[in-house]
């Protein structure tokens, strides 16, 4: 299940992508707009310009702005960022340590089409694709 952090990152993106005139944009500008509280978007954005997603400036003039531009970005990598590997069960995580029952397991090829169906869903999936909608 992907959480509000991972549901909010998209929103943050869209926002920023669709507001961008070359400025940084007020976080309280796209809270107000997303109707999310400032407070928890903080949260957010700030691990989302250590994962080099957007990029912020403080003071007069402040607030985020995307680092690319809408079409460099997947709904994939935001997603990862905000919640950890997309990974639909743990043996099939990357840098999962071999499963000794990989070779007799029955439900593993199950796993692993759900795996890249997701994988590809949501990597196939760009930031500029979201503003269309």
């Amino acid at each position: 299940m992907i959480s509000t952090r991972g549901r909010y990152a998209i929103r943050v993106m869209i926002d920023l992508a669709r507001h961008d005139n070359g400025s940084y944009i007020p976080l309280k500008d796209i809270a107000a707009r997303q109707e999310i509280s400032k407070k928890y978007l903080e949260i957010i954005v700030k691990d989302m310009v250590a994962g080099g997603l957007i990029t912020g400036a403080s003071g007069k003039g402040g607030g985020y702005k995307l680092c690319r531009r809408p079409e460099e970005y997947t709904a994939g990598e935001i997603i990862e960022l905000m919640e950890g590997p997309l990974a639909t069960v743990a043996c099939l995580a990357e840098g999962a340590p071999p499963c000794p029952r990989a070779a007799s397991c029955e439900t593993l090829p199950l796993w692993a089409e759900y795996d890249k169906l997701t994988h590809e869903f949501f990597y196939g999936k760009r930031l500029s694709d979201l503003l269309e909608d």
